[in-house]
């Protein structure tokens, strides 16, 4: 950036990202009103699923731009600091200009750089694409995912459940009464107990860090800001509960982060009971304007939410690093083949 000096920092320990006053400060909870950007997240993905982090920084006339990277992939092949929990991953910045100094000074650390999740509803998969570029990358972009959200537009929980499908109207009526749910607001360990065991007997794959999700919960709990829903068979609250769900709320908007039901109890379409409970929750009595549902293209989501945004895989190589040569080669033969094949 000419006529501004621009500090850069690099960061091979979330440690010394603590130590960094102004960096730990951008990253914190003040900063950062949405989970996925905080030093919190960042250091429960390195504490508990073996992420090997790299933060860099630029830093210029009290703006900045950040990029939390990932490197225990193959020895210079930089990814995003993010894995299955994490919705979306994006830049940090106030400046988008001070994207393309990081990218620059990127040449000399890696020859590809693979970020994934990226949104652009707010600008950030085109701020890459264009910071990179400019800095001399080659850079290919492609859509990698589908996020379900819901703009709440200040309607009231009537309203919004008669705006569902029809199926699922009848679903939560004939089921609503043989399914009893709370909502908790605070970290509870008998219900946690009771969320770890609903998994392990549902129809989800193993569960990839429970250690992980487990203090993400304990964290979100201490802020006020879990909303963990169980379900029990109706005149039954001693009972084994049937299914569980994370989610968190702030900033007006609600996070869906985890759901399952015990696959013995489907009949009762317990999540079904359990999601419209808490849906009613942080409609009427946390006043959210959204709610995102995650990543993942599944069918039952179109029930609950009315839109979808995409989310982007950028991959950037340096062209001369012999390293991409390979790579380069294949693609373009690719691009020939697919050529041909129009003709």
């Amino acid at each position: 950036m000419s006529g501004s000096q621009v500090r850069m920092t690099y960061h091979r320990s979330l440690k010394e990202v603590q130590s960094d006053d102004t960096l730990a400060r951008l990253l914190s909870d003040d900063r950062q009103q949405s989970p996925f950007d905080r030093l919190a997240w960042f250091e429960a993905l390195a504490a508990h699923c073996g992420l090997d982090p790299l933060v860099i920084s630029a830093m210029a006339d009290g703006e900045h731009a950040i990029l939390a990277l990932e490197a225990s992939g193959p020895r210079g092949h930089l990814r995003s600091l993010a894995n299955w929990y994490t919705f979306r991953w994006r830049p940090l910045f106030s400046r988008p200009a001070l994207l393309e100094p990081i990218a620059a000074a990127l040449r000399s650390r890696s020859h590809r750089i693979t970020l994934a999740g990226v949104p652009d509803e707010e600008g950030s998969a085109t701020a890459l694409e264009a910071a990179f570029r400019r800095a001399g990358w080659l850079v290919r972009r492609t859509r990698c995912d589908t996020n379900h959200y819901l703009t709440v537009g200040g309607r009231r929980w009537d309203d919004y459940l008669d705006a569902r499908p029809g199926t699922l109207r009848t679903t939560l009526k004939r089921k609503a009464g043989k399914v009893s749910t709370r909502v908790l607001t605070r970290f509870d360990a008998a219900a946690w107990a009771d969320y770890e065991e609903i998994y392990a007997q549902s129809w989800k794959p193993q569960e990839g860090a429970p250690a992980f999700l487990r203090a993400f919960a304990e964290a979100e709990g201490a802020a006020g800001r879990l909303r963990l829903g169980i379900a029990h068979k109706s005149g039954e609250p001693d009972g084994p509960a049937i299914a569980a769900q994370l989610w968190t709320v702030e900033s007006g908007t609600a996070y869906i982060h985890k759901l399952a039901h015990r696959e013995a109890d489907t009949a009762l379409s317990p999540g079904s009971v359990l999601t419209a409970a808490l849906m009613r929750h942080v409609i009427e009595q946390d006043g959210v304007e959204e709610v995102d549902f995650g990543t993942g293209d599944d069918g039952y989501k179109r029930d609950w939410m009315e839109a979808s945004r995409p989310r982007y895989r950028l991959q950037m190589v340096r062209p001369l690093a012999p390293r991409n040569w390979g790579m380069l080669a294949r693609a373009a033969l690719r691009s020939l083949a697919a050529a041909a094949k129009r003709r």
